[in-house]
């Protein structure tokens, strides 16, 4: 059973998390839709912030949203109540022993989990044995190594390897999202397709700067600031000038840009 997830739970955390997901809902969830009848496991669903949108694109489909953490699992029950969603199941749940039939669903989809994970195969060829023969999974993850921005900051570059590092030190992998393509063939997925989404923010797309840059991505790599220096991984100091810089990077005259991939595969 894994339970790290290096971010935490507090409810900043819980505020981030909701910030991304209404940030990027066109970006990463414009193509996903599910037939009227289906049955779709969404696990790891935490706060729920992927799952309302999931659940409003196809109200005919029937989700079935599980997550290990009951905090999360609570934050998520409130969600999905303000929504007036009544195609949404929530369920405590670790997905290495799922509490399913195999076979039991027509579709899987997993976002930003399989980051946070020692065994992502084994999650995937898990979560592939609870799915019916010809259904789909489709798994959404980042990666840190994609971040680019202006000004340059070295200071900058060095805090997000610290948030990189520690991922990696609780048994995650912060770049995961480029690997999705050999991991779901090597999990024995059909027809894998991988898609680049690139998150570009400039002064001329202020929702972008404001929700991605400063609300995001800046936000989550702050947040590990007290970690970060109780491993040691950087003097104070330094990772404070990071952080700064990468604020500065949402000035008028700043640029960050940032890839997800989604990867969709058949079994």
């Amino acid at each position: 059973m894994e339970k790290t997830y290096v971010h935490g739970y507090d409810p900043r955390e819980h505020i981030r998390l909701q910030d991304q997901a209404s940030t990027l809902v066109e970006l990463l969830h414009s193509d996903t839709r599910y037939p009227p009848g289906s049955h779709v496991l969404e696990a790891g669903c935490g706060v729920g912030a992927q799952t309302v949108t999931l659940a409003e694109n196809s109200p005919e489909a029937f989700f079935t949203a599980i997550d290990i953490s009951e905090t999360s699992l609570l934050t998520a029950r409130s969600r999905i109540e303000a929504a007036a969603l009544t195609n949404v199941r929530l369920q405590q749940g670790d997905i290495f022993e799922l509490p399913f039939e195999p076979d039991s669903f027509d579709h899987v989809f997993v976002c930003f989990v399989l980051e946070h994970l020692s065994r992502p195969l084994e999650a995937l060829l898990t979560l592939k044995s609870h799915l019916k023969p010809g259904g789909t999974v489709t798994v959404i993850e980042g990666d840190h190594g994609s971040a680019c921005f202006h000004p340059d900051s070295e200071a900058a570059r060095r805090a997000i390897r610290c948030q990189v590092e520690l991922q990696r030190r609780s048994g995650g992998n912060a770049m995961i999202g480029r690997t999705l393509f050999p991991l779901l063939c090597q999990a024995g997925f059909r027809a894998v397709r991988v898609s680049p989404r690139l998150v570009y923010a400039d002064a001329s797309k202020p929702g972008l700067v404001e929700g991605f840059t400063r609300k995001t991505f800046t936000a989550m790599i702050e947040g590990v600031r007290p970690a970060t220096i109780r491993a040691g991984l950087a003097e104070p100091a330094f990772f404070d000038r990071g952080i700064e810089d990468l604020y500065r990077t949402a000035e008028p005259d700043g640029v960050f840009c940032y890839t997800f991939f989604k990867a969709v595969g058949r079994k």
